[in-house]
């Protein structure tokens, strides 16, 4: 897969976009896949494959070579951006899901403050006044509808930088963000030890060693579902504490548009 394409004028000429899109055609298919069990159930792989298509010509057609970037690290974004932007045109955001997710982050923060500890799923069950299976049948609702993921921005904005981006601290011109990244990047490897044993293997067998949930399910001889529960709770806990704490700092900070 070629990533510099060298332009003799300012902007890409057609050809050159065509050869762009033709170039990168599987890593928007590489993109559907690894998104799949982020988006609606109702989202089918041909909704995330027409939009993924959208993303791509799109970086294609507004890409400027003379930034300086990689047009793969550009179009991912733009791709990314597309699909999710698609979800929510389906109704991905539907208030009482936002509502369930708060609540669940509200109620694992309210304990863990009164227990001074990182609480156990049987107690956030109790606290939400649900059996422990119930709990994590509304974990996984939550996380099949794509509500948590490292890859949605704090803002759910989708112009934000995102979760993932913030653990790996890419870096940014402007020093003042940088040292609000930096910041914010302590932060969310501190929270990261604070979860289970299990939630962090599955977060870092997802996100760095790029497993599927299939995969995972056999390495840590657990169901699928039990994984997108862990999957779930995990992000639940990150997103709402550093939604609170560093959303204002991410959100301001941003070094690109969409």
């Amino acid at each position: 897969m070629q990533d510099v394409f060298i332009y003799p004028q300012a902007t890409a000429p057609a050809l050159d976009r065509e050869r762009l899109i033709k170039a990168h055609l599987s890593l928007a298919d590489f993109l559907v896949e690894r998104m799949a069990c982020q988006v609606p159930s109702y989202m089918t792989r041909d909704d995330m494959h027409s939009a993924a298509m959208v993303g791509l010509f799109e970086a294609a057609n507004r890409f400027d070579p003379g930034k300086g970037i990689l047009f793969k690290t550009f179009a991912e974004r733009r791709i990314r951006g597309a699909i999710l932007d698609e979800a929510r045109r389906m109704g991905w955001f539907s208030r009482s899901l936002r509502d369930k997710q708060s609540s669940i982050a509200d109620t694992i923060d309210d304990l863990e403050n009164r227990l001074g500890r990182p609480p156990e799923e049987p107690e956030v069950a109790q606290a939400l006044g649900l059996g422990l299976e119930e709990y994590r049948e509304l974990l996984a609702e939550v996380g099949q509808l794509g509500l948590v993921s490292l890859q949605e921005t704090l803002d759910g904005s989708g112009e934000g930088r995102t979760l993932l981006e913030t653990l790996e601290d890419e870096g940014a011109k402007n020093p003042e963000q940088r040292l609000q990244e930096r910041e914010l990047t302590r932060e969310l490897a501190a929270l990261l030890k604070k979860l289970t044993e299990k939630e962090q293997l599955v977060i870092s067998l997802y996100y760095y060693e790029e497993l599927s949930q299939k995969e995972i399910a056999e390495v840590l001889e657990l169901s699928e579902g039990r994984v997108s529960q862990l999957h779930s709770q995990a992000l639940i806990k990150l997103k709402g504490k550093l939604g609170r704490r560093g959303g204002a700092a991410l959100s301001g900070g941003r070094s690109h548009g969409r």
